[in-house]
Protein backbone atom coordinates (compact mmCIF):
# COMPACT_ATOMS: atom_id res chain seq x y z
CA UNK A 1 0.00 0.00 0.00
CA UNK A 2 2.46 2.59 0.86
CA UNK A 3 4.72 1.61 -1.79
CA UNK A 4 1.64 3.28 -4.55
CA UNK A 5 1.44 5.92 -2.00
CA UNK A 6 5.34 6.98 -2.24
CA UNK A 7 4.74 6.99 -5.85
CA UNK A 8 2.33 8.90 -6.30
CA UNK A 9 4.14 11.77 -3.84
CA UNK A 10 7.23 11.18 -5.96
CA UNK A 11 5.71 11.95 -9.02
CA UNK A 12 4.63 15.76 -7.68
CA UNK A 13 8.33 16.89 -7.13
CA UNK A 14 9.76 19.12 -9.49
CA UNK A 15 12.94 17.27 -11.00
CA UNK A 16 16.46 17.74 -11.53
CA UNK A 17 18.77 15.51 -13.85
CA UNK A 18 21.82 13.65 -13.29
CA UNK A 19 24.26 16.39 -14.77
CA UNK A 20 22.32 19.32 -12.81
CA UNK A 21 23.22 17.19 -9.60
CA UNK A 22 26.99 17.07 -9.97
CA UNK A 23 27.32 20.32 -8.71
CA UNK A 24 25.92 19.04 -5.53
CA UNK A 25 28.80 15.99 -5.25
CA UNK A 26 29.56 17.23 -1.69
CA UNK A 27 32.41 14.52 -1.91
CA UNK A 28 33.58 15.82 1.43
CA UNK A 29 31.05 16.69 4.29
CA UNK A 30 28.93 16.01 7.46
CA UNK A 31 26.73 12.90 6.68
CA UNK A 32 23.75 12.12 9.46
CA UNK A 33 22.06 8.74 9.04
CA UNK A 34 18.39 7.74 10.37
CA UNK A 35 16.35 4.98 10.01
CA UNK A 36 12.45 4.53 9.69
CA UNK A 37 9.70 2.71 8.53
CA UNK A 38 7.87 2.67 4.85
CA UNK A 39 4.95 4.41 6.86
CA UNK A 40 6.78 7.26 8.29
CA UNK A 41 8.44 7.61 4.94
CA UNK A 42 5.01 8.64 3.44
CA UNK A 43 4.34 11.41 6.07
CA UNK A 44 8.45 12.81 5.68
CA UNK A 45 8.49 12.88 2.03
CA UNK A 46 4.84 14.74 2.00
CA UNK A 47 6.77 17.31 4.37
CA UNK A 48 9.54 17.48 1.58
CA UNK A 49 7.81 18.56 -0.95
CA UNK A 50 7.68 21.89 -1.62
CA UNK A 51 11.09 22.14 -0.01
CA UNK A 52 13.48 19.71 -2.93
CA UNK A 53 14.06 18.64 -5.86
CA UNK A 54 14.14 14.92 -6.73
CA UNK A 55 16.91 13.58 -9.26
CA UNK A 56 15.24 12.09 -12.23
CA UNK A 57 17.44 9.41 -14.24
CA UNK A 58 15.74 8.39 -17.69
CA UNK A 59 12.31 9.44 -16.58
CA UNK A 60 12.60 6.88 -13.60
CA UNK A 61 12.43 8.40 -9.97
CA UNK A 62 13.94 5.59 -8.05
CA UNK A 63 16.87 3.84 -8.78
CA UNK A 64 18.32 0.81 -7.69
CA UNK A 65 22.05 0.38 -6.85
CA UNK A 66 24.63 -2.16 -6.19
CA UNK A 67 27.42 -2.80 -3.87
CA UNK A 68 30.21 -4.99 -2.78
CA UNK A 69 32.25 -4.21 0.12
CA UNK A 70 35.91 -4.87 0.37
CA UNK A 71 37.82 -5.55 3.91
CA UNK A 72 40.45 -7.37 5.50
CA UNK A 73 40.39 -11.10 6.05
CA UNK A 74 40.64 -10.30 9.67
CA UNK A 75 37.85 -7.44 9.03
CA UNK A 76 39.85 -4.66 10.11
CA UNK A 77 37.52 -1.71 8.33
CA UNK A 78 34.40 -3.40 10.42
CA UNK A 79 36.55 -3.68 13.73
CA UNK A 80 37.32 0.15 13.25
CA UNK A 81 33.71 0.77 13.23
CA UNK A 82 32.50 -2.25 16.28
CA UNK A 83 35.47 -0.84 18.58
CA UNK A 84 34.08 2.75 17.80
CA UNK A 85 37.30 4.24 16.53
CA UNK A 86 36.28 8.05 15.70
CA UNK A 87 38.88 7.68 12.10
CA UNK A 88 37.78 5.11 9.82
CA UNK A 89 37.57 3.74 6.19
CA UNK A 90 35.37 2.05 4.13
CA UNK A 91 36.32 0.60 0.66
CA UNK A 92 33.90 -0.14 -1.87
CA UNK A 93 32.58 -0.82 -5.22
CA UNK A 94 29.16 0.58 -6.18
CA UNK A 95 27.13 0.40 -9.62
CA UNK A 96 24.84 2.93 -10.25
CA UNK A 97 22.46 1.42 -12.71
CA UNK A 98 20.33 3.37 -14.29
CA UNK A 99 23.32 5.91 -15.32
CA UNK A 100 25.14 2.65 -16.66
CA UNK A 101 28.29 3.74 -14.19
CA UNK A 102 30.54 1.61 -11.69
CA UNK A 103 32.91 3.21 -9.35
CA UNK A 104 36.06 2.09 -7.08
CA UNK A 105 34.84 4.17 -3.93
CA UNK A 106 36.80 4.66 -0.51
CA UNK A 107 34.74 6.81 2.17
CA UNK A 108 37.17 8.28 5.29
CA UNK A 109 35.99 9.77 8.19
CA UNK A 110 38.00 11.73 10.45
CA UNK A 111 37.94 12.57 14.17
CA UNK A 112 35.63 15.81 13.59
CA UNK A 113 32.60 13.38 11.63
CA UNK A 114 33.67 14.73 7.96
CA UNK A 115 33.40 12.32 5.24
CA UNK A 116 35.51 12.64 2.70
CA UNK A 117 34.94 10.18 -0.59
CA UNK A 118 37.04 9.79 -3.72
CA UNK A 119 36.24 7.56 -6.51
CA UNK A 120 37.82 5.87 -9.58
CA UNK A 121 35.63 4.66 -12.38
CA UNK A 122 35.21 0.88 -13.36
CA UNK A 123 34.22 -1.00 -16.43
CA UNK A 124 32.49 -3.17 -14.23
CA UNK A 125 32.54 -5.11 -10.92
CA UNK A 126 34.33 -7.68 -12.28
CA UNK A 127 37.22 -5.36 -13.47
CA UNK A 128 38.80 -4.16 -10.00
CA UNK A 129 41.94 -5.99 -9.84
CA UNK A 130 43.55 -3.99 -12.34
CA UNK A 131 46.81 -2.00 -11.84
CA UNK A 132 44.68 1.16 -11.39
CA UNK A 133 42.78 0.27 -8.67
CA UNK A 134 46.18 -0.70 -7.17
CA UNK A 135 47.26 2.66 -7.71
CA UNK A 136 43.91 4.08 -6.51
CA UNK A 137 44.46 3.04 -3.32
CA UNK A 138 47.85 3.19 -2.92
CA UNK A 139 47.23 7.29 -3.02
CA UNK A 140 43.98 7.50 -1.55
CA UNK A 141 43.81 4.33 1.24
CA UNK A 142 44.72 3.07 4.23
CA UNK A 143 44.93 -0.22 2.46
CA UNK A 144 46.21 -1.74 -0.43
CA UNK A 145 44.07 -3.83 -3.07
CA UNK A 146 46.10 -6.92 -2.60
CA UNK A 147 44.77 -7.30 1.43
CA UNK A 148 41.22 -7.09 0.93
CA UNK A 149 39.13 -9.77 0.17
CA UNK A 150 35.53 -9.54 -1.13
CA UNK A 151 32.95 -9.56 1.94
CA UNK A 152 29.48 -8.53 1.71
CA UNK A 153 27.34 -7.18 -1.25
CA UNK A 154 24.02 -5.48 -1.37
CA UNK A 155 21.05 -4.08 -3.56
CA UNK A 156 18.58 -1.25 -2.76
CA UNK A 157 16.32 1.17 -4.20
CA UNK A 158 16.95 4.96 -3.48
CA UNK A 159 15.44 8.30 -4.25
CA UNK A 160 17.86 11.02 -4.07
CA UNK A 161 16.24 14.79 -3.03
CA UNK A 162 18.59 18.20 -3.07
CA UNK A 163 17.70 21.37 -1.52
CA UNK A 164 15.97 23.94 -3.51
CA UNK A 165 19.53 26.48 -2.25
CA UNK A 166 21.58 23.25 -3.79
CA UNK A 167 23.61 23.12 -0.49
CA UNK A 168 22.19 19.43 0.51
CA UNK A 169 21.50 15.96 -0.26
CA UNK A 170 19.08 13.48 1.03
CA UNK A 171 19.23 10.16 0.17
CA UNK A 172 16.52 7.19 1.49
CA UNK A 173 16.92 3.71 0.78
CA UNK A 174 14.53 0.82 0.68
CA UNK A 175 14.00 -2.70 -0.29
CA UNK A 176 17.48 -3.04 1.04
CA UNK A 177 19.19 -6.99 0.46
CA UNK A 178 22.55 -8.50 1.67
CA UNK A 179 24.33 -11.20 1.16
CA UNK A 180 27.59 -12.46 2.27
CA UNK A 181 29.94 -13.76 0.05
CA UNK A 182 31.91 -16.36 1.51
CA UNK A 183 29.14 -17.90 2.92
CA UNK A 184 26.22 -16.73 0.56
CA UNK A 185 24.21 -16.24 3.51
CA UNK A 186 21.35 -13.71 2.66
CA UNK A 187 18.78 -11.81 4.69
CA UNK A 188 16.48 -8.57 3.61
CA UNK A 189 14.93 -5.87 5.40
CA UNK A 190 11.34 -5.08 3.69
CA UNK A 191 10.20 -2.66 6.32
CA UNK A 192 13.20 -0.58 6.78
CA UNK A 193 13.69 2.76 5.25
CA UNK A 194 17.83 4.57 5.52
CA UNK A 195 17.88 7.99 5.19
CA UNK A 196 20.99 9.78 5.02
CA UNK A 197 21.32 13.65 5.00
CA UNK A 198 25.19 15.25 3.52
CA UNK A 199 25.81 18.44 4.06
CA UNK A 200 29.10 20.71 3.48
CA UNK A 201 28.58 21.25 7.30
CA UNK A 202 26.38 21.03 10.70
CA UNK A 203 23.78 23.86 9.21
CA UNK A 204 20.12 24.25 9.38
CA UNK A 205 17.84 21.91 7.19
CA UNK A 206 14.59 21.36 6.78
CA UNK A 207 15.08 17.91 6.06
CA UNK A 208 15.85 17.67 10.34
CA UNK A 209 13.01 19.66 11.15
CA UNK A 210 10.87 17.95 9.59
CA UNK A 211 12.63 14.33 11.28
CA UNK A 212 12.54 16.05 14.85
CA UNK A 213 8.78 16.67 14.14
CA UNK A 214 8.43 12.99 13.06
CA UNK A 215 10.63 11.77 16.09
CA UNK A 216 12.63 10.26 13.56
CA UNK A 217 16.19 10.16 15.31
CA UNK A 218 19.66 9.91 13.83
CA UNK A 219 21.54 6.48 14.28
CA UNK A 220 25.54 5.75 13.66
CA UNK A 221 25.37 2.73 11.43
CA UNK A 222 26.47 1.94 7.85
CA UNK A 223 25.29 -0.57 5.45
CA UNK A 224 28.53 -2.65 5.58
CA UNK A 225 28.18 -3.03 9.18
CA UNK A 226 24.78 -3.76 8.80
CA UNK A 227 24.77 -6.34 5.90
CA UNK A 228 27.87 -7.94 7.86
CA UNK A 229 25.57 -8.28 11.65
CA UNK A 230 22.85 -9.86 9.51
CA UNK A 231 24.79 -12.47 7.65
CA UNK A 232 28.08 -13.60 9.80
CA UNK A 233 26.97 -14.69 13.09
CA UNK A 234 30.85 -14.71 14.41
CA UNK A 235 31.42 -10.69 13.29
CA UNK A 236 31.73 -9.05 16.84
CA UNK A 237 28.24 -6.86 17.60
CA UNK A 238 28.25 -5.99 21.34
CA UNK A 239 28.63 -2.30 20.31
CA UNK A 240 25.38 -2.18 17.82
CA UNK A 241 23.23 -4.43 20.13
CA UNK A 242 20.85 -1.37 20.54
CA UNK A 243 21.14 0.01 17.31
CA UNK A 244 19.90 -3.34 16.41
CA UNK A 245 17.31 -4.24 18.36
CA UNK A 246 15.53 -0.77 17.50
CA UNK A 247 16.28 -1.54 13.39
CA UNK A 248 14.85 -4.98 14.39
CA UNK A 249 11.82 -3.13 15.72
CA UNK A 250 11.07 -1.23 12.75
CA UNK A 251 11.71 -3.72 9.96
CA UNK A 252 8.97 -5.76 11.58
CA UNK A 253 11.55 -8.70 11.20
CA UNK A 254 12.79 -11.18 13.72
CA UNK A 255 16.58 -11.75 13.87
CA UNK A 256 17.23 -14.56 16.39
CA UNK A 257 20.68 -14.61 16.69
CA UNK A 258 20.85 -10.45 17.33
CA UNK A 259 18.45 -9.97 19.90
Amino acid sequence: MEEKVIDTILKSFPSISLSEMEGVRLMNRIDTKYTTTSEQLVCFLRLLQKDYYIQEINGKRVSPYHTVYLDTPGLSMYLAHQNGRKTREKIRMRSYIDSCRTFLEIKDKNNKGRTRKVRMPLSSMNSYLVTEAEVFLYEHASFQLQDLTLQVENQFNRITLVNREKTERLTIDTDLCFRHLSSGKEQSLPGLVIIELKQDGNIPSRAKVYLSQLHIHSVSISKYCLGMLLTNPEAKRNRFKKKLTQINKLANYSYGYII
